[in-house]
């Protein structure tokens, strides 16, 4: 795995290390000129509606060179779960689903012996090519890393919350990989905290923290513009953060976590 580029395994395609989160600002029109700058991960869900034809035209250009990560809105039942993919392979027209997730495990979703069987027969179906979650529960999410049919899980991981290197990195199976998410915290990194008088990290520091860390084959970004997309595409050819920068992510991450943040680091 370099930097910029890695593959994933189950799906069998290589890809740019930093994905596409198409739920923010991107307009429509620009998609398929921000996949020509490089990234072919699209995660895309069914409330990003405006994107559902842009992506439906990227795919349709070349299927194997892109990974659609998608799921169901809601995964209870099943059922419901294998009826849910059958609506997505025709809302986006196409054959198959790269990564198909189980979103918010606990939350909006539930991994059960059913749900889980059910994403297991899609993936034989060919269906989907790969099987995830999304999961805050780091400590379980550490258990379904080590042993479970999952080929990836998305998880929450930045400067501020780097708990994945304590409760999931150590256990993750080398079959398995790991996307995540909110690299800025929700732009929290991005402001400085009640008392910091030092710089304050920029957007593409906080991807280049979360591409630092090879057990994180792919790292979500939303940008607002096709020129805050180049800004972040330009921050890698920096490459991994180095010791110094790295200290000065984890100093500012705690601070950042100190004010404001109540959930787990």
């Amino acid at each position: 795995m370099s930097f910029t580029q890695t593959t994933l395994t189950r799906v069998g395609k290589p890809v740019h290390r930093l994905g596409l989160a198409l739920n923010y600002g991107l307009a429509p029109q620009d998609l398929e000129a921000a996949v020509e700058r490089g990234p072919n991960y699209l995660f895309w869900t069914q409330s990003m509606g405006k994107m559902t034809d842009p992506v439906k035209r990227v795919l349709a250009q070349d299927r194997e060179r892109f990974v659609l990560a998608t799921g169901p809105t809601l995964g209870f039942f099943a059922g419901g779960i294998t009826r849910a993919c059958e609506r997505l392979l025709k809302r986006l027209d196409t054959e198959y689903i790269d990564v198909f997730h189980l979103f918010w495990v606990g939350k909006s979703s539930a991994l059960t012996e059913g749900t889980l069987e059910a994403l297991v027969k899609l993936r034989e179906s060919g269906k989907c090519r790969a099987i995830a979650v999304s999961i805050h529960d780091r400590p379980r999410a550490g258990k379904l890393a080590a042993d479970s049919p999952l080929d990836m899980l998305m998880v929450r991981y930045n400067a501020a919350h780097p708990g994945a290197e304590r409760d999931i990195f150590p256990h993750l199976h080398p079959d398995k990989q790991l996307v995540s998410y909110t690299s800025t915290a929700w732009k929290k990194l991005l402001s400085a905290p009640s008392g910091w008088t030092g710089r304050v990290p920029t957007a593409m520091d906080c991807y280049r923290f979360g591409l630092s860390a090879p057990q994180i084959a792919v790292t979500l970004c939303a940008p607002a513009s096709l020129s805050e997309l180049d800004q972040n595409l330009a921050a890698l050819d920096e490459g991994p953060l180095s010791e110094h920068e790295q200290a000065f992510m984890r100093e500012f991450g705690r601070a950042a976590h100190s004010v404001g943040m109540r959930d787990s680091l």
